[in-house]
């Protein structure tokens, strides 16, 4: 009888496949970004998710959470100095601390990958110069960087996010100009410019796979900074004013009450640490997942 000889090939897994394989291996990653997704659906659908309006006084001064003795089920996390609702304002002000901070990662980040790449394709007085002009400025902290910003353009949320965006540019430029940097020095990429490769074709096709970790680790530093710059201008009354839901905002409104509702105070600033906390764990996942992807 015939009989089928074909070899089966044998397939191997793409990188996008091994670096999901290992991530997914990775608990605390894993944990991070069921967190993350939570938050991103949160943020998206807070109009919605809030039980009473942020603003809405019910008439229950600083009742405490449902989980202490005087609380009540109808206010989960509690009520504030003007009895609103802490759960709702903390919902509806994720839209105003992460909501934005991802907006301005993104923005900054489209623009300063940009500027980054055009940057390290280049050489000589010039990419010699842009690098000691971006040490310069990386030398000032961002939060100095965006109150300087914030001095000039005043305060206010549209003026914080353009603070914010214009503190976060540099830092893209830099890491991304020195990665490509490197990446272009290599004896791969010469062998390729002598075959003829232009430099669109090796950007995309080597040097852009190839500083993937960088990309992605710098994203997720600025997303965390991002988180704390807009909360921390909120707190130093230079972003979101009162009566603002804003996270950072809320914790100055609430700052004279720690010793007699604490739960005012503690609430805000739990959502702001575990935000940060969401973003690093994801970003430590996805950076150690690539860098197994590409072995």
């Amino acid at each position: 009888m015939p009989s089928n000889s074909v070899y089966l090939e044998q397939s191997f897994p793409t990188q996008l496949q091994r670096s999901w394989a290992e991530f997914r291996e990775n608990t605390l990653a894993m944990f991070g970004f069921w967190c993350l997704c939570l938050l991103i659906v949160i943020t998206v659908f807070a109009p919605w998710l809030t039980p009473y309006d942020p603003q809405y006084q019910t008439g229950e001064l600083l009742l405490p959470p449902s989980w202490d003795l005087e609380g009540k089920v109808d206010y989960f996390l509690g009520t504030d100095d003007l009895t609103r609702d802490i759960l709702s304002r903390l919902v509806a002000g994720s839209q105003l601390t992460f909501g934005y901070a991802i907006l301005v990662t993104l923005a900054s980040g489209l623009i300063g990958v940009a500027l980054g790449i055009v940057a390290g394709m280049t050489s000589g007085l010039k990419s010699s110069f842009l690098n000691h002009l971006l040490d310069t400025i990386l030398s000032i902290p961002s939060l100095l960087l965006a109150i300087i910003v914030v001095a000039f353009l005043g305060p206010g949320e549209l003026n914080i996010l353009i603070a914010v965006w214009l503190a976060l540019i540099p830092r893209f430029i830099r890491a991304v100009y020195t990665a490509v940097h490197e990446e272009v020095k290599k004896e791969y990429i010469l062998a390729a410019q002598l075959d003829g490769g232009s430099g669109f074709y090796l950007l995309k096709s080597s040097i852009l796979p190839n500083i993937l970790v960088v990309l992605t680790t710098e994203f997720t530093r600025a997303l965390s900074v991002a988180i704390l710059d807009i909360a921390a201008m909120g707190f130093l009354e230079l972003g979101a004013q009162a009566p603002s839901p804003e996270w950072g905002a809320m914790l100055r409104d609430s700052i004279d009450l720690i010793y007699t509702a604490s739960w005012t105070v503690h609430l805000p600033g739990i959502c702001i640490m575990f935000s940060v906390l969401v973003v690093n764990l994801v970003g430590d996942g996805l950076t150690r997942a690539i860098t197994v992807g590409t072995e």
